[in-house]
């Protein structure tokens, strides 16, 4: 085992049942943030009407990644705050044959080091968001709001406040995600039955779909799968439940079922019934200089602002601009809790590589009155302010810290899907489905999603082009320096990057007793 400070002898509090564990990652998957953030990407015009069965596609897509994860959980409670970190490794050495057996440091590491592309940028993605998000509404009442020394003064302080809950522990943070939780499905909740209303209260108005079944049908092949391209980042983050298995009372029990429920309350219930409103209520009568229905949505900053005023004006008795700075306040709710649930999350699998000499040992620290990997919280929170800051400058920047996100979170998924077919080889009365279809499935699809990101951005031309070069050599550059992060380590103190066989047994018992799997050893 890497070694511990004194005040870490502890560990984290298993203070979490499967509510909690539910809560936190259903915080990750905020339907009320990304309807708001992203339907303007979604709604280009030639392609918008597959809207919602491209989100029903990547919500299939999201569940049999979510499929993999909650087998891997199940079959390694002890996994702690690793997640698929600690998978990678543990399903290499508790192989028979030790054939494979040099390439489990390598295996978890790789995934480890990826992970952060994910876990490290996307609190920054949502921070940007907030910040474009205030500005809105400060900009509604002061039309001269909006500096970028102003938008930058607001990320880095809701950094600052999305890091003082993380550091204070996770129990603080249920309890925040519980009350976000429920702002943000009323107020979406209440948006969906006001499209459905007015849709049957305003039946001489063109819509843009002429019947609900025209909502829920994919239209074209090559509309669904740019629009697939964007609904796969609205399902994200139901992996996060397996990073608190050291704060789960039951995590052989409770993890698995977190990650499964997450997906299908934020995805299947909210997610379905919000873009089927939003989609069923758009119509001509929604107009700005661009056109008219989804061209206006494309070239509004806040689509569902304005079609919230619409909503408000025509069933609130003329109270749509109230409604929307409503609903707005609601956004900003529900991404604190998204950057919450994110920093949580990346914190702890950093924390797992500290504990585990991965990463600097300090990153292996718990503070020691609140159990929490405070140096992680810290580190994270001035990273989330930095990228925040730079995202929100303009349209360009955001979508390469986006792109960059992204591309970390298709490889963690596509290569824990991997993981978790390794996992199951040869052990008798494993499930066929939940372990080989479900993630051989995962894994192909993570993979041709990000390949069709990629395609359509740098097919596109002209910023799209370059913003994707960007988020591509930076993130090729992130696991160069990790692979010399490895070999530098290695000259230094002769850790081996492969494991040498006889070492197999003391790494197994390291896992078994409770922890990161300790990387001491080789040849």
């Amino acid at each position: 085992m890497a070694a511990q400070s004194s005040g870490d002898s502890g560990g984290m509090k298993p203070t979490l049942g499967l509510t909690g564990v539910t809560i936190n990652a259903m915080a990750l998957i905020a339907p009320g943030a990304f309807l708001w953030t992203t339907y303007q990407i979604q709604a280009v015009p030639g392609s918008a009407p597959n809207m919602w069965f491209s989100v029903f596609l990547a919500t299939a897509i999201a569940m049999l990644t979510a499929i993999a994860y909650a087998s891997l959980a199940k079959r390694y409670p002890e996994a702690g705050a690793g997640s698929s970190y600690f998978f990678a490794e543990a399903a290499v050495l508790h192989k028979e044959e030790h054939k494979h057996f040099k390439y489990a440091r390598l295996s978890k590491f790789l995934v480890g080091w990826a992970s952060h592309l994910y876990y490290w940028i996307y609190p920054g993605v949502m921070v940007a968001f907030m910040g474009l998000v205030i500005t809105y509404i400060i900009q509604t009442f002061a039309p001269s709001f909006g500096a970028p020394w102003q938008e930058v003064l607001v990320c880095i302080v809701f950094a600052c406040i999305v890091g003082v809950i993380a550091y204070i522990g996770v129990t603080g943070a249920t309890v925040a995600n519980i009350i976000i939780n429920v702002i943000q499905i009323l107020a979406l909740v209440s948006f969906s039955i006001l499209a459905i209303v007015y849709r049957a209260t305003h039946p001489g108005v063109h819509y843009l779909h002429p019947s609900a079944l025209s909502v829920i049908m994919p239209h074209d092949l090559g509309g669904l799968i740019f629009q697939s391209t964007i609904a796969i980042l609205l399902v994200v983050g139901f992996e996060s439940a397996t990073a608190l298995a050291a704060e789960a009372k039951n995590p052989g029990r409770d993890i698995p079922r977190g990650v499964l429920l997450s997906l299908v309350i934020q995805a299947v219930i909210f997610y379905f019934l919000e873009y089927f409103a939003a989609n069923f209520v758009i119509n001509d009568s929604y107009k700005s200089a661009a056109g008219t229905g989804f061209a206006a949505a494309n070239a509004s900053a806040a689509p569902i602002g304005d079609m919230a005023q619409i909503l408000g004006n025509a069933l609130l008795g003329g109270n749509g601009l109230a409604y929307a700075m409503i609903l707005a306040a609601s956004v900003v709710i529900a991404l604190v809790g998204t950057s919450l649930s994110c920093l949580n999350t990346g914190v702890r699998v950093t924390y797992a590589m500290g504990k585990d000499t991965e990463l600097p040992i300090i990153f292996g620290f718990l503070h020691g009155r609140f159990r929490t990997p405070h140096v992680g919280v810290i580190v994270l929170t001035v990273i989330s302010a930095i990228v925040g800051s730079y995202g929100v400058l303009d349209v360009n920047k955001l979508t390469q810290v986006t792109l960059i996100s992204n591309i970390g979170t298709f490889l963690l998924y596509g290569m824990t899907c991997i993981i978790c077919v390794v996992a199951f080889v040869g052990i008798a009365g494993r499930s066929i489905f939940n372990t080989v279809i479900a993630p051989v499935l995962g894994a192909a699809l993570n993979i041709l999603m990000l390949v069709g990101v990629l395609y359509y951005a740098i097919t596109s031309g002209g910023a799209s082009q370059t913003n994707t070069v960007i988020a591509g050599v930076f993130s090729l550059a992130w696991l160069v320096i990790g692979f010399g992060y490895l070999y530098i380590r290695k000259l230094i103190t002769g850790l081996p990057i492969l494991y040498s066989p006889e070492h197999k047994d003391e790494k197994l018992k390291s896992a078994e007793d409770g922890g990161a799997i300790s990387a001491v050893g080789g040849n």
